[in-house]
């Protein structure tokens, strides 16, 4: 080997081993389910730090620290099943709509286009009729109140901080989150009279939780570094430690029976009821865990290929652990929302319709994420940190879409959603690809 290549050889190998042996000591936790995450990330007892200091007893102690991140952050679960609760179910209404002419005994189209897709539409699909299909829906969440999911600072005080001394030093936190999920759903409707439709959709859950939190100790109170401290895989003295935790779980979601009635022969206004049943793990987060009841109504016309909709209508739910404690598995009532979507379907020849809308909920008492600034009771230093209010918001998001006739009554659709503000839990972008078919 060359000289100046071996050299250059053993350079890397010093910087490699010198950066690895600066990484701060990692531990794995493995939490018993997702929702119980982040209360177990840092061990049974919370986040403790080590001490060489004596006490009068004569024995050493380890110092425990309290965060609005541990005991508050369970909210998470409720955001997160909160706002997959919200997202609309991909519309069972089949994209092809019939009424029959009795003069002549034939079922003929209503309309042109094939309808919404995360949307429904006042027509119905016709008197014993049935369409089923599927859609599959992949979520990556990628802010809270605006908040980079990947950058979430919080700060952990000492118990009895008040006492000042050694108790003003704090643990400062820097939280990575990753939340994945897999939506596949499975619907199938079908006409009971020419005005009434019954449908069923059934989702199927893959949910994946990651969380890093890495913590450094602020010596605001003391001097010495044997005094609060992260104990070393090597037994030494260190001020940072990375916690780590994940998980992944994978089932049936709640399932959703939806009655639409139409009273009008050519669109109209229809009225829908929605009645969630929670089949789904919620300590998991495979399902809300909470019943919930969601009438509502649906305009829609039609002038040639051009249809526009508006849906309108409220969420009622029930109590679940998710917005209670998972830890002790006491139940608090999930957030109500309203909701109202508008937009329009496009029919552009026999076999293309486009589709866009502008769908926006209203979370009505939820917890927020509030970013705020720790003031050390040194009164000098500072750091960043997060807080929970309970408050109303609006989550606005924008869809657009296709749905194209591939064969006789077999429809494909593609869809994505997108953010349209940086109210609660979000995912940039979120693809749909589906398929219908009608008989």
């Amino acid at each position: 080997m060359p000289r100046s290549l071996s050299i250059t050889v053993w350079c890397l190998f010093i910087v490699s081993a010198t950066s690895y042996a600066n990484e701060p000591y990692q531990i794995a936790v493995q939490p018993e389910n997702l929702s119980t995450m982040f209360t177990q990330l840092y061990g049974a007892n919370g986040l403790i730090v080590d001490s060489l200091a004596v006490l009068s007893s004569g024995d050493t102690h380890s110092a425990h620290f309290n965060s609005d991140f541990q005991t508050e952050f369970t909210q998470f679960s409720t955001a997160l099943t909160s706002r997959l609760a919200a997202v609309p179910l991909p519309s069972p209404a089949s994209g092809f709509t019939y009424e029959f002419d009795s003069s002549l005994g034939v079922f003929n189209r209503t309309t042109q286009s094939f309808g919404p897709i995360l949307a429904e539409r006042a027509e119905t699909i016709g008197g014993r009729r049935f369409s089923f299909g599927f859609t599959y829906q992949h979520f990556n969440f990628d802010t809270l109140e605006g908040n980079d999911l990947g950058n979430i600072p919080a700060v952990f005080t000492h118990d009895n901080a008040e006492l000042r001394g050694g108790r003003e030093d704090v643990v400062t936190t820097v939280n990575s989150i990753t939340a994945q999920i897999s939506q596949f759903t499975f619907f199938l409707t079908y006409g009971l009279t020419d005005r009434l439709d019954v449908s069923i959709a059934a989702p199927f859950m893959s949910n994946d939780l990651q969380i890093r939190s890495h913590a450094t100790v602020q010596r605001i109170g003391t001097q010495s570094d044997d005094i609060h401290f992260f104990r070393e895989a090597d037994d030494g003295i260190g001020e940072q430690r990375v916690f780590n935790a994940s998980g992944s779980a994978s089932g049936i979601g709640d399932l959703t029976v939806r009655l639409k009635g139409n009273f009008w022969r050519t669109g109209g206004l229809s009225f829908g009821l929605d009645m969630r049943v929670p089949t789904g793990d919620e300590q998991n987060l495979l399902g809300v865990g909470a019943a919930g009841v969601k009438p509502f109504i649906i305009w829609s016309t039609h002038f040639e290929g051009f249809a526009p909709h508006v849906n309108a209508g409220y969420q009622w739910n029930g109590k679940t652990i998710l917005a209670g404690d998972p830890e002790t598995g006491e139940a608090e009532k999930l957030p109500d929302q309203a909701f109202i979507t508008a937009g329009a379907d496009f029919g552009v020849g026999s076999r293309l319709t486009f589709v866009f809308d502008i769908l926006g909920n209203y979370f009505i008492d939820t917890p927020r994420l509030q970013r705020s600034e720790f003031q050390a009771l040194d009164g000098a230093s500072v750091f960043p940190n997060i807080g929970f209010v309970t408050d109303s918001f609006l989550v606005l998001n924008g869809a657009v879409g296709c749905k194209i006739n591939v064969a006789g009554e077999v429809l494909l659709d593609f869809n994505l959603l997108f953010n349209l503000n940086d109210n609660g839990l979000q995912d940039k972008v979120t693809p749909l690809i589906g398929m219908e078919y009608s008989f």
